[in-house]
């Protein structure tokens, strides 16, 4: 089944030669738009949010925009057609030409699966291929079938508040062309952290000889957000300061995952403090504690200033005693 080539600088609305800045920029400014939590048409918005974010997944990593750009429809159109000629498959019997396998509902299209995934064999990369694969005498015995591993797009609000998917998983038999889809139920659970697998029962690869079907493993890949970066079960949120804010301190609100909190920023704040507020992070498991939200001092330079700015500017140059370059 042909893969549908993806064009994330489209999605984004930026040109091939864009900055990492303004890659970062237009994906903030379009998270924005149409987080599901914010748009009026919650549907549609939601699919937006999510060829969103998995276009920044790509295209807001050197590395993987540097291999996205080596499959580029313009001028790597050849590579690009090679790389889907190996396209992951299941194994099958002997001999057998293998399984395609499609998922539906996870938060990323197949192109995504196919190149910048982790999915395939579980514990393993590549190609999918079942252990023990090979003549008809290992084969008379009933055999598991083996496990899968995916990936599964999860905001930051499902991380909080748990939810339930629905997910559609669909088989291509690529000797007969034959197609099978099954839909189920997934359970995200509150407290699910980056890189934690979701373990679906019976959805892996068929069993052999009677033997039992593998399972899916779905594993869990963190939303990227407008307003927060995560580590571990804290979120960090950048906060723009005036310089006369950072020298004279201020109170401000900040967004936080399900209200808004109030922070006092002391006087004589510095770039990169980080203010913490305790509490306000992710779920940590099943625990009933939390991670913290930390506060994170960026002091911006006015982008131009009036005369009487600039007179004032002067005078206050005139009277500080302040010399950073003094030892």
């Amino acid at each position: 089944m042909p893969i549908e080539f993806k064009d994330y600088y489209k999605v984004l609305g930026v040109p091939r030669n864009a900055s990492q800045e303004d890659i970062k920029k237009a994906f903030r400014k379009l998270a924005r738009q149409y987080h599901p939590d914010v748009a009026k048409d919650k549907r549609s918005a939601e699919e937006k949010f999510k060829e969103i974010n998995e276009a920044y997944e790509v295209l807001g990593d050197p590395e993987n925009r540097s291999k996205y750009d080596n499959l580029g429809e313009n001028g790597g159109a050849a590579a690009f057609q090679s790389a889907q000629g190996r396209q992951r498959r299941g194994a099958g019997g002997p001999g057998a030409e293998g399984v395609e396998f499609h998922f539906d509902g996870t938060g990323f299209s197949d192109f995504f699966e196919q190149f910048f995934g982790r999915g395939g064999r579980y514990g393993a990369a590549g190609d999918f291929v079942r252990p023990g694969a090979g003549s008809v005498e290992e084969e008379s015995f009933a055999q598991r079938g083996g496990d899968f591993e995916s990936d599964i797009l999860v905001t930051l609000e499902e991380a909080v508040a748990g939810s339930e998917r629905t997910i559609s998983l669909q088989r291509v038999d690529r000797r007969t062309g034959q197609t099978r889809t099954q839909t189920l139920k997934v359970r995200i659970p509150p407290g699910v952290h980056e890189g934690q697998a979701i373990r679906v029962a019976g959805m892996g690869e068929d069993g052999f000889g009677g033997g039992a079907a593998g399972d899916l493993y779905l594993r869990v890949r963190f939303a990227a957000h407008p307003e927060f970066s995560v580590r571990g079960s804290d979120l960090y949120y950048t906060l723009d300061l005036a310089p006369w804010e950072a020298v004279l301190g201020t109170q401000v609100t900040v967004p936080a995952l399900k209200d808004q909190v109030s922070v006092r920023i002391p006087a004589g704040s510095t770039q990169d403090r980080q203010l913490r507020v305790r509490g306000h992070g992710l779920p940590i498991g099943r625990t009933g504690r939390h991670g913290d939200l930390y506060v994170v001092v960026h002091i911006e330079l006015p982008p131009k200033v009036t005369e009487e700015e600039r007179a004032l500017w002067e005078k206050l140059r005139q009277v500080s005693t302040f010399n950073p370059r003094k030892t």
